[in-house]
């Protein structure tokens, strides 16, 4: 699950200078695609030329394999209607047209279809979406998943009953207690009528801690494009799918007393799969599809712990690249004017998002990937880099960075608790430094990464969100940040002690590269 930002290492952008699709580029990576169009091989000019490039085209066509694109275009029916005539004479087939926003889903197996869909009229950007073929039919938590023994249940159980704390496994979460989230539960736990969808790998919503704040209506499977709303089509895989119903139970379990809480336990939580059941990447169609969902299903607030594969930054001087970050922002953008906030999680690699220059050895992650040094402002990591979205670093226990989240001054806007098992250990009964929650099957295990502070943060928001009702995304956020506490930078940051500095904080009390505007604060969220 490297593109999950649980056990990662990677993402997102610069002092607030968020995507700008007119940006001037400098990064050529066309040649890194691995499937240019070869040239037709008759003469200009010669008898027969043009039958003979058409035959060759056909050639090549019926032996290639078949591949996802987006089309970007006007929104008006005569224009979208010119572009799928031209999609089906360059050899597309149209998966199904959004056309609130423009964005087109096709799948084709012409080589030369990019190539020709770009340069047919009405189109603004078009490219594919993957570099693999489509097989038959990126998260963020760093680490594997540590299940909860039943030993160390029935010691968190009887620490819980001890101190007081309402949920049997409550003792083990020092990441509630951290930001305030068991105190203001007893003031507000949130409001039903708000929802945070988790577009991920899907949610077990026959968890008792979830099922009594999951909704239904609002969820779907948005895998190849295009939503499927049938019974239990939001649910993972397998139980090896378990990031989503992680992330579920960080927001809202329910205050029950079965297990966890999460840090909004009175709101709904839903599920929006995007993940695919072959490799279990994020595509971009599948994102676009889910940011459509939510918007016009009335979710107020999406988690989005990943980045959109198979690129970790999409460089806008590549044709494909930047027509995944044109379709990703149209609908992103969309479900914003029709209310809802997205969070998403800062990456796991450790990386100054403010720096000149970024090494990225992991894309493209769905073929064989090809180093390349990549300058952040010009090449983004989606969704996390375009512009609204609010992008969350990760602290351990002792409200420190987490020695893997990605940073950055003007990129990150806020922090949260999304453990640290290496560095920042909390006494607790199972002196667990990741974050507790849900998993499939009914079970519980720890996780860390930005992954897991992201919906800490979105859990606040639907706080934040249940107090005010009427708050737009952007009210929203402003809300977020002034509530936050903020550390400031530390004197130092040489985490294991081998007297180098392990990342360099820029910034102020007010404002820094480490935490953004600060840590969230559930509690002074409901005050």
């Amino acid at each position: 699950m490297d593109h999950l930002y649980a056990p990662r290492s990677s993402r997102s952008t610069r002092s607030r200078r968020r995507l700008a699709l007119a940006v001037p580029v400098v990064l050529s990576l066309t040649a890194s695609l691995g499937f240019l169009s070869a040239a037709a091989s008759a003469a200009p000019g010669a008898p027969g030329a043009e039958a003979a490039a058409e035959a060759a085209r056909a050639d090549r066509a019926a032996d290639a394999p078949s591949l996802a694109y987006v089309v970007n275009t006007r929104t008006d029916h005569r224009t979208i209607a010119s572009v799928k005539r031209a999609i089906a004479e360059a050899g597309g087939s149209v998966v199904t047209t959004y056309q609130k926003i423009g964005v087109i889903v096709v799948h084709s197996s012409n080589p030369e279809f990019g190539e020709r869909i770009r340069e047919a009229r009405g189109v603004r950007s078009a490219g594919a979406t993957r570099t693999a073929p489509l097989t038959a039919a990126g998260t963020t938590d760093q680490g594997g998943a540590e299940m909860l023994s039943a030993g160390q249940a029935a010691r968190t159980a009887k620490a819980s009953k001890a101190a007081g704390a309402g949920e049997p496994l409550e003792a083990d979460q020092w990441d509630l207690r951290a930001i305030g989230a068991d105190k203001a539960a007893k003031i507000n736990p949130g409001s039903s009528r708000v929802t945070v969808a988790v577009i991920d790998t899907g949610v077990d919503d026959t968890h008792p801690d979830l099922a009594p704040n999951f909704s239904a209506s609002q969820s779907a499977n948005c895998v190849g494009g295009k939503a499927d709303t049938s019974e239990g089509a939001w649910r993972p895989y397998t139980a090896d799918d378990y990031h989503g119903t992680h992330v579920a139970g960080e927001i809202a379990a329910a205050r029950n007393g079965i297990g966890v809480a999460g840090v909004a336990p009175g709101v709904k939580v839903s599920s929006i799969k995007v993940s695919d059941p072959d490799n279990g990447l994020f595509y971009p169609e599948n994102v676009v599809c889910a940011f459509m969902f939510a918007a016009d299903h009335g979710v107020e607030i999406t988690n989005n712990s990943y980045y959109v594969d198979p690129w970790l930054y999409n460089c806008m001087d590549d044709p494909d690249q930047r027509a995944i970050v044109d379709a990703v922002n149209r609908a992103q953008l969309y479900a914003q004017r029709k209310g809802t906030l997205h969070l998403a999680s800062a990456g796991n690699s450790n990386h100054d998002l403010d720096s000149d220059a970024i090494v990225d050895d992991s894309s493209p992650d769905d073929s064989t990937p090809v180093t390349r040094t990549i300058d952040p402002h010009e090449c983004f990591d989606v969704p996390t880099q375009l512009p609204g979205i609010v992008t969350v670093s990760a602290t351990g226990v002792d409200k420190e960075k987490s020695y893997y989240s990605s940073y950055g001054k003007g990129v990150v806007d806020i922090a949260a608790p999304g453990g640290d098992a290496r560095y920042q250990i909390p006494d607790t009964p199972s002196k667990n430094g990741r974050i507790l929650s849900t998993m499939p099957n009914n079970e519980y295990a720890w996780l860390q990464g930005t992954s897991m502070a992201s919906p800490h943060a979105a859990g606040v928001a639907a706080l934040l969100k249940s107090e005010h009702r009427h708050a737009s995304p952007a009210m929203l956020q402003a809300l977020l940040k002034a509530q936050a506490d903020n550390p400031g930078c530390p004197a130092s940051y040489d985490q294991d002690g081998d007297g180098a500095q392990d990342a360099t904080c820029e910034g102020g009390k007010r404002i820094n590269g480490f935490y953004g505007f600060g840590i969230v604060n559930a509690l002074r969220a409901v005050k």
